[in-house]
């Protein structure tokens, strides 16, 4: 069994007890915590920063009993988010070694955040419906355990120390789960008949991994003096994530063996930077480069963006989309199959029959679960002999990736940029003379504003409204997807350039690299947005080191359902830097995260909670492993 350390609100702490354990765990006192592993006390405060854990916990405490568990930022002291009951495990990396054997028993959250009512799942009895805690006499003592109810109002006491079994039940489905009966067989064959789907997911992942192991690819050189000149102009501090997923990929790129690695990162925490790098590493090997977006509008930042940042080189970089006339195409097609062009950027169309590289060394796929299933077949075959690299701000939640690591190459980015700040998000009711200040104070110092407005058919009429509020001299244009792609480009280009104050547009938007200057996003009708949506849209400002705004807009007197409420609720308190995460873990409550895994598996999901089915994932994962042959 894994050592742990089992913390809840209402626990009579023995102090002395406490400090000699984490002490036997590796932990070690100081002044203040600053890193994993480290504990401090202050009077009636305790904090610790357990291993594996983003960020620290602070327990405070009266009359030694737990009044509340939090995680804070300490760096700023920001309480963030509060928790029930909280795992702390032993220094030893507990996820590190190939060699460890996972069963469904290791907890893959750190945090048990049930509250009464909720529907939890107990990996050995099903899902139930949390009661509370209740003590009970055992061997002469009162004990604290979890009371969880299963069908016909059957109890079961769980105790504390057994809690790590016991999690909240998240699945891709609205409607209420099924209770099950105390000593039924029906749990335990529901759970073998997942473990199957999930093995056999598993085993597709490792298969593929280990075909593309088998295979040899192009083994790229060391940097050059110039890849070191190119990384130097990057205008900003490196954060350490970043630094540490650049490196992966160059190793990935240098073995001879064809990368297939997930860059994952928050919006605005500089996964681009990372692929440019590759992408120029690529090029001094003399080998072209394809990156693959989901829109036109996204392919006409990155090309911009890129043209930027490479104007000292000789690189001929293009792009390919319907933002071009057919004509351009096929000149830009030709001089790829000749070898002419280093870089290309564009949608979907790089991936037709018509398009041959002389040399492709890498692809560069952003978001890759936008793009449709004939894309994804032939983005399956090309996994095998090139190097790939898929990057994407969809936050993979921990648990998922924590199951998933060994049968992906996965690169997490999670800290911010330096100097971020979070952005101040504001829900309030439509209001005119709201709108108009928070244009006019972004406009008067020298910003830009976005105005999201989904609806095409009315955008005009809302622009117009806009217009009759703000001063003549306000420049304001429109942005969506019907629009001529060369009438579209040239909005998209003038706001680029600071030649438009404010942008309304659609959600075209919501996927798209850095604008440091637009820093106020307005989003009308929030209610009828998703939750990553919300997130994203709001990722599109606040770049920098100046302080942003984004204001959700809800129609004045609306009745809204419960999902758009808990929504506004979530993206409001889940403000703070890095969030994603949370927003994800969220956005599988109320509304599931869209084709994460596929079909099948989001069966399994809705059987068996999610918390289980990344365990059971983790387990197969850990298993196979041991037979399939991987790097070290």
């Amino acid at each position: 069994m894994f050592k742990s350390l089992k913390l809840y609100i209402g626990l009579e702490v023995d102090l002395e007890h406490l400090f000699a354990t984490l002490v036997e765990f590796g932990y070690k006192r100081q002044e203040a915590v600053s890193e994993e592993g480290e504990f401090s006390r202050r009077g009636g405060i305790i904090d610790i920063f357990p291993v594996s854990f983003e960020l620290p916990i602070r327990i405070e405490l009266e009359n030694n009993t737990i009044l509340s568990i939090k995680t804070f930022n300490f760096a700023s002291a920001e309480i963030l988010w509060e928790h029930k009951m909280v795992i702390i495990l032993a220094l030893r990396k507990p996820y590190a070694s190939h060699a460890t054997s996972f069963s469904e028993e290791f907890p893959l959250s750190h945090f048990v955040d049930i509250n009464t009512g909720d529907y939890v799942v107990h990996n050995q009895y099903g899902i139930g419906r949390f009661l509370g805690f209740q003590k009970i006499k055992v061997q002469d003592k009162l004990r604290d355990h979890l009371v969880i109810e299963y069908d016909r109002q059957e109890k079961l006491y769980v105790p504390t120390e057994s809690m790590h079994l016991v999690q909240k039940y998240i699945a891709f489905q609205v409607r209420k789960p099924k209770l099950y009966r105390l000593g039924s067989k029906e749990w335990q064959r529901i759970k073998e008949r997942s473990r199957k789907g999930i093995q056999k997911l598993a085993w597709e992942l490792l298969s593929l991994q280990a075909l593309r192991l088998a295979s040899h690819g192009h083994k790229f050189g060391v940097d050059t003096a110039w890849q070191k000149e190119f990384e130097a102009t990057f205008p900003y501090e490196e954060t350490p994530d970043q630094i540490k997923a650049t490196l992966e990929v160059k190793k990935d790129m240098e073995s001879d063996k064809p990368m297939d690695r997930l860059l994952c990162g928050d919006v605005g925490y500089g996964k681009t930077e990372v692929a440019m790098r590759a992408a120029f590493k690529t090029v001094m090997d003399n080998k072209q480069v394809a990156y693959l977006v989901p829109t036109t509008i996204l392919a006409e930042q990155h090309y911009q963006n890129f043209n930027s940042r490479l104007k000292n080189f000789p690189f001929n970089i293009q792009m390919l989309c319907r933002f071009k006339s057919g004509a351009e195409q096929k000149i830009i097609i030709n001089d790829i199959a000749d070898g002419k062009v280093d870089i290309v950027i564009g949608t979907h169309r790089l991936l037709s029959d018509d398009v041959h590289f002389k040399d492709l060394g890498l692809i560069i796929i952003d978001e890759e679960q936008r793009f449709g299933v004939k894309a994804k077949e032939k983005l399956k075959k090309i996994r095998l002999t090139t190097e790939v690299l898929t990057l994407t701000a969809t936050p993979i939640p921990r648990t998922l990736y924590m199951g998933m690591m060994g049968a992906k190459d996965l690169s997490i980015i999670n800290t911010p940029p330096q100097n971020r700040l979070p952005i101040k998000t504001i829900v309030v009711e439509y209001n005119e003379d709201l709108m108009q200040q928070a244009v006019m104070r972004e406009i008067n110092r020298k910003g830009q504003v976005f105005f999201v407005h989904n609806r095409i058919h009315d955008i005009d009429k809302i622009t117009g409204r806009l217009k009759g509020i703000l001063p003549q001299d306000i420049r304001l244009a429109v942005a969506h997807g019907q629009m001529h792609p060369k009438a579209l480009e040239e909005v998209m280009a003038a706001f680029l350039k600071r030649e438009v104050d404010c942008l309304v547009c659609t959600m075209i938007i919501e996927s798209g690299i850095d604008i440091p200057n637009a820093n106020t996003i307005i989003i009308n009708n929030a209610h009828t947005f998703g939750l990553s949506d919300l997130h994203q849209l709001r990722g599109r400002v606040g770049r920098f080191n100046i302080a942003a705004f984004a204001y959700l807009m809800i129609p004045r007197g609306e009745i809204m359902d419960s999902d758009a409420k808990k929504r506004l609720q979530a993206i409001q308190e889940y403000s703070y830097l890095g969030s994603g995460f949370n927003i994800a873990m969220q956005d599988l409550e109320i509304r599931g995260a869209g084709n994460l895994l596929g079909l099948e598996q989001h069966g399994f999901i809705a059987a068996l909670g999610f918390d289980l089915y990344c365990r059971l994932l983790r387990e197969a994962v850990a298993n196979f492993k041991r037979i399939i042959p991987h790097e070290n």
